[in-house]
């Protein structure tokens, strides 16, 4: 049994506002007048999320605050055995709230240089944007991608019960514009909302997807398509959207000939770090090396690396394999 600190991998569904650590966030609160209880609760399915993703929001003011949480995020990402990693970042949003769209942005970027300096993992970024919110941030949602370098991808995250039409437009630009387009989808809502990110969203992965199962006609299709899943059980878990890891449809998914990937989701808030997510997949499903091996080639291919980038993490995926004298 290899050690999974050592087995390169790529992250590809990772919201940044939900790794900062505990620690951090009380200091950066303490700064900026919040009051953050001192220790880290359990997350107790949605609600608590929402609640938690409001309390880092309040913490979240000045551009030093940006800056550590992306240098953080590197430092603990390659403490995972993570090589690259695409994050998500709902960067008009915190813009807005404090008055300077591009600031929020500018400073992640700028934390995430140092970091890739310091620990030499490569991140890039997806701009993400709430169903719920409206259309127009949507489009300085986009205004921010086109104009930032480091962002490769833009998409719709949050509540899977609002419609993603509205946005079609939005997204339709972002490909001519050449970014990529990744959507949440198939986690708390079912078949149909994966239907919509395919189709009028134009997705070229899905964010979660586990509910795919629920269409064996879209299986198929996703299946042909070669449409990667983001899958995250210990957030699904949480959240309520598994009962259980040992439940999770997982195994399903791959026994079903889909690409699946492994991801945290919101690493900090479920006390899930990358590393640790394998090792529950592999505990709970039995899983030997060179599943798990499979599995971290799946995220390097679903990913939008450059190619010298996936080359070499595919060998270090080989070496990380072959055994040793």
């Amino acid at each position: 049994m290899r050690d999974l600190l050592k087995l390169p991998k790529a992250h590809l569904h990772v919201h940044l506002e939900s790794t900062i650590r505990w620690d951090t966030l009380r200091e950066i609160g303490s700064a900026n007048g919040v009051d953050v209880p001192d220790g880290e609760g359990p997350l107790g399915g949605f609600g608590a999320f929402f609640a938690q993703n409001e309390l880092v929001r309040a913490c979240l003011r000045r551009p030093d605050d940006f800056r550590r949480m992306a240098y953080e995020f590197c430092e603990d990402e390659a403490a995972q055995g993570t090589r690259y990693a695409e994050a998500s970042f709902t960067a008009a949003a915190h813009g807005e709230r404090l008055g300077d769209l591009d600031m929020p942005l500018t400073a992640v970027r700028e934390g995430l240089d140092a970091g890739h300096a310091a620990f030499g993992i490569e991140v890039r970024l997806l701009l993400d944007h709430s169903r719920r919110r409206p259309v127009e941030r949507a489009w300085r949602t986009l205004d921010l991608a086109k104009r930032h370098d480091g962002v490769v991808a833009v998409g719709l995250a949050g509540d899977e019960t609002f419609p993603g039409d509205p946005f079609t437009a939005v997204f339709e630009a972002a490909r001519d514009a050449g970014l990529h387009v990744v959507h949440h989808a198939g986690e708390a809502a079912g078949a149909a909302s994966i239907r919509q990110a395919l189709d009028t969203g134009r997705t070229e992965r899905l964010g979660h997807g586990i509910r795919v199962l629920d269409d064996p006609d879209l299986v198929a299709e996703v299946r042909e398509r070669r449409i990667p899943l983001e899958v995250c059980p210990s957030s699904n878990v949480a959240l309520g959207f598994a009962p259980s890891l040992a439940e999770h449809p997982l195994p399903r998914l791959r026994d079903a000939g889909l690409v699946v990937t492994i991801n945290t989701d919101i690493p900090a808030l479920i006390g899930t770090p990358l590393a640790t997510e394998y090792a529950r997949v592999r505990d709970t499903f039995g899983y030997d090396d060179t599943a798990l091996a499979t599995l971290a080639r799946a995220g390097v291919d679903a990913s939008f690396a450059p190619t010298p980038t996936k080359k070499r993490l595919h060998q270090e995926i080989t070496t990380w394999l072959t055994p040793t004298q």
